[in-house]
């Protein structure tokens, strides 16, 4: 059985840094494209960031970008997203997904079928 289980989210003041972390189980992740998805209270999940299988390409919101960084290492099965100078509006529960086909680029559009259950993240002013 695959899960995703997230870690590292917490209340921050705005300004301060946080890293979450994704480890999955069940099976091997290293030919797939992973990413990062965040839902506020009362708007749409969006995208935050992707990183494909090689890790060669990744992609960010435009909130986001040079303030998040996506990296993953596949010895541990593992997506992180590293967040910097972190703004009230970044509050939201994240989530990690994996996308359900090998050697994706973890795109925006990209087809995402694993997710995990989420984690916190609180930005306070």
């Amino acid at each position: 059985q695959v899960q995703l289980v997230e870690s590292g989210g917490g209340l921050v003041q705005a300004g301060g840094s946080l890293r979450l972390s994704c480890a999955a189980s069940g099976r091997t992740f290293s030919n797939f494209a992973m990413g990062w998805f965040r839902q506020a209270p009362g708007k749409e999940r969006e995208f935050v960031a992707g990183i494909s299988w090689s890790a060669a390409n990744t992609y960010y919101a435009n909130s986001v970008k040079g303030r998040f960084t996506i990296s993953r290492d596949k010895a541990k099965n593992t997506v992180y997203l590293q967040m910097n100078s972190l703004k009230p509006e970044d509050t939201a529960v994240y989530y990690c997904a994996v996308e359900g086909s090998r050697y994706g680029l973890g795109s925006p559009d990209s087809k995402y079928d694993y997710w995990g259950q989420g984690t916190q993240v609180t930005v306070s002013s």
